[in-house]
């Protein structure tokens, strides 16, 4: 049995981790509000340049000379995975679960004969896969130095892409992250970045009918990059909403442990007081009645 001194040390220190957990509680919950702001002001423009894109991709490619950000190299043997997660810990199931998402997926194509290879941004997540995929890791890109991210991110992680690209590095590049709902709600998601895909919307009668200057394949050489930025742009900010709505969660739920902790180890306490001080008195009156 622990003494009352080892039990008023665990007390302490539980109400000292307690403290702690409703302090990062209470931080998550102020810059939740300023990330699931930026992250909703970012979908219009995100959804309206697909809209754009779709528009002029579909004449494109029924003439037959689209850009490569658009058709792909024409095959789907090699892969790269861009798996963006967090650069720190203590946020729930946040980056697991986005690992594992596109474990999944890497091991589902590794099954069908195809090559994967791995884009990591966020500590967490290239911490994770390399247990699993040590030697197929080809970059990771560190956003600790960071405090507030921003389109040049963005575009300096698009840049990369394109490079690998240009060497023929992979012929399907796909994106995971993880897409704000709600507080208690950051769904995995998976989406296709090259070859670009686009929603198909069936054709209004009613439409206009545009006429670009410059013509579609110079305004698509200069949107698809561009696309490219915003939507892996788009990405990081769903990831820091959902991190931040994870973790508030997270330290909600440990604050909530702390306090049921800290009855549990105050009731044992007082039992062990009360049984130590009934030893005493028996002690006493057993003496007492032996004179």
């Amino acid at each position: 049995m622990a003494s009352l001194k080892d039990l008023r040390n665990r007390i302490a220190s539980v109400k000292a981790t307690q403290k702690i957990t409703k302090a990062m509680q209470m931080v998550a919950a102020a810059k939740l509000r300023r990330a699931q702001a930026a992250a909703e002001a970012a979908r219009p423009y995100a959804e309206r340049m697909e809209t754009v894109l779709g528009n002029l991709a579909a004449g494109m490619l029924q003439g037959g000379q689209a850009p490569l950000l658009l058709t792909g190299t024409g095959k789907s043997e090699r892969h790269l995975l861009l798996v963006a997660t967090g650069e720190r810990g203590l946020c729930g199931a946040f980056n697991s679960s986005i690992v594992r998402f596109a474990r999944e997926k890497a091991l589902s194509l590794i099954a069908d004969g195809k090559q994967v290879k791995f884009f990591c941004v966020g500590r967490k997540g290239y911490e994770q896969l390399r247990r699993t995929f040590p030697n197929d890791i080809i970059e990771l890109v560190d956003l600790r130095a960071v405090r507030t991210i921003g389109f040049k991110e963005a575009n300096d992680i698009a840049a990369k892409i394109l490079h690998l690209l240009d060497q023929g590095a992979f012929d399907v590049c796909t994106l995971f992250y993880a897409h704000f709902k709600s507080v208690i709600a950051q769904v995995p998601t998976a989406q296709q970045l090259i070859p670009a895909t686009f929603e198909a919307r069936a054709a209004d009668a009613d439409a206009p009918v545009y006429e670009y200057e410059p013509d579609e394949e110079e305004i698509l050489a200069d949107l698809l990059p561009r696309n490219l930025a915003v939507q892996i742009f788009k990405a990081l900010l769903e990831n820091q909403a959902s991190f931040y709505g994870s973790q508030m969660s997270a330290m909600d739920n440990a604050t909530r442990n702390a306090g049921d902790m800290i009855k549990k180890q105050t009731l044992i306490y007082n039992r062990t007081r009360q049984a130590m001080i009934t030893k005493e008195l028996i002690e006493i009156i057993s003496g007492a009645e032996a004179l």
